[in-house]
């Protein structure tokens, strides 16, 4: 078949066709489309080179062979679902599309999958990993910490149905019986390297004191099994949790000659979990025979030493007791043996001096000065008589003149006379013919009752002007009763 021109709907084209052009986008697109249409899914075998991981979250990357090279592009969507984590010289099979990018005329594959190509290609990038850890100083020694001799809280992050926590948990009880907390994770898998970092950051945000108690010291643990197995134990995030926790960690991952990245940034590596809990907890007996060693050795240097006080203080020839106390004993003695007699004679004394003194003594002494003051008080009492009458003559006199003044404030007093009080609608006193109005009703109190009125007409000019008169003057403060 001889070479044809085709257009870009796939007819043949003569040079002296008079098909219309297109544009050198309408061409890109269309080669973009043919790509993808052809090569939808693709599964390609290369060594990474030139990895960029871009602040958007996009991985940029070559994928090359000795004697090819295509560019490749991982989303930042499907970057942390990768199984491996994209670096310079990794080797890995990859699954993808075929794009074209028509800015640049190129055409790349842009990456769904990517996994290493081998145990080898693992390796290597974990010990990649490992040097840029280590020249961090993620796994210095001085930034380990010691584990607590007596824990009473252990926290255990491993899977709840493994014969690893029947070991754990057996071995704890017998050596050292104590509260186990049990956080249940995965350990084999994508997640399992997500599930422990969580575990690790919730041990460590219990507060000390809270509902659940905070452990003591954490032991990750996970039983035996190749290296695809254990890599989730490599994962660079989780060895960062395990080096910034808070309480001790002790690795405990695989069997004896499996070695992890948590191995190293842990604050202890234990060789099995059954080691770890051996590693974590003290021998109850041990330690309850140390401490009646200690108590028979404190008793036994106890006894040495006042031995030993002993045998000074008689090596001294100190004088005995009894030496010390006789000559005061006898003192003791001797002034006892006069204190009776010492007694007598000074009673016998006092008692001749108070005879002495008690002779002139007689009961007149007593009864003339009580005559003296009896008459006295009652030469006072006749004159004060006279003045107290009088003074009581002018108080009763006072109170007589009061009660008439208090009499004459009386408001009824004036209502026996003939007068009576006018109270307006609101029950208040009316003092004044001008606070009336025609048709208001009033009350009216005289002396022996009360009556209801109506004011009816108005007061005539000549009385309204003409002042009312007054035959004498109210007391002060009585004021007009009308």
């Amino acid at each position: 078949m001889s070479e044809t021109d085709f257009d870009l709907d796939g007819q043949p084209a003569g040079a002296d066709s008079n098909a219309p052009a297109y544009s050198v986008s309408e061409l890109a697109f269309a080669l973009k489309r043919t790509l993808e249409d052809a090569y939808g899914f693709v599964r390609l075998r290369a060594e990474l080179s030139k990895v960029t991981h871009h602040a958007n979250g996009h991985v940029y990357l070559t994928l090359k062979d000795d004697k090819a090279s295509l560019d490749g592009v991982v989303w930042k969507g499907q970057v942390s679902r990768l199984s491996v984590r994209p670096e310079h010289g990794l080797e890995v099979v990859v699954t993808g599309r075929i794009t074209t990018y028509p800015a640049g005329s190129r055409y790349q594959i842009v990456i769904d999958s990517m996994e290493a190509a081998g145990v080898g290609a693992l390796l290597a990038q974990l010990e990649r990993l490992k040097a840029r850890l280590t020249a961090e100083g993620l796994f210095d020694s001085a930034r380990k910490r010691s584990l607590p001799p007596s824990p009473a809280v252990i926290g255990v992050i491993t899977s709840p149905t493994g014969a690893v926590i029947r070991d754990i948990l057996h071995r704890v009880r017998e050596r050292w019986p104590c509260r186990v907390l049990v956080w249940p994770v995965v350990v084999q898998g994508d997640q399992a390297g997500a599930a422990v970092t969580a575990a690790i950051a919730g041990f460590n945000a219990l507060m000390p004191g809270g509902a659940v108690p905070r452990p003591d010291v954490l032991i990750v643990a996970r039983g035996g099994g190749s290296v695809e197995d254990l890599w989730p134990f490599n994962d660079e995030g989780l060895a960062r949790a395990v080096a910034a926790s808070a309480i001790p960690l002790i690795s405990a991952v695989g069997h004896e000659t499996d070695t992890t990245l948590i191995d190293f940034a842990s604050d202890c590596r234990a060789p099995t979990p059954t080691a770890a809990a051996e590693i974590a907890t003290p021998v109850l007996a041990e330690l309850r025979g140390a401490v009646l060693d200690f108590e028979r050795r404190m008793l036994r240097a106890g006894q040495r030493l006042i031995d030993d006080r002993r045998l000074r203080m008689n090596g001294a020839r100190l004088p005995r007791k009894e030496d010390l106390t006789a000559i005061p004993s006898q003192r003791l003695d001797h002034a006892s043996s006069r204190l009776a007699g010492g007694l007598r004679r000074n009673v016998d004394l006092h008692a001749n001096d108070l005879a002495r003194v008690a002779s002139p003594l007689k009961p007149g002494l007593l009864h003339r000065p009580q005559q003296v003051n009896a008459l006295r008080l009652n030469d006072i009492a006749a004159r004060a008589r006279p003045a107290l009458d009088r003074r009581l003559s002018r108080w009763a006199e006072q109170l007589t003149a009061l009660d008439k003044l208090r009499q004459s404030y009386n408001p009824d007093g004036p209502l026996a006379r003939g007068f009576a009080r006018i109270h307006g609608a609101n029950g208040h006193l009316v003092r004044s013919a001008s606070a009336l109005q025609s048709g208001d009703s009033v009350q009216l109190v005289f002396a022996d009752g009360e009556r209801g009125a109506v004011i009816d007409g108005d007061a005539p000019a000549a009385a309204a002007k003409s002042p009312r008169p007054r035959t004498s003057a109210p007391p002060p403060g009585q004021g007009d009763l009308f």
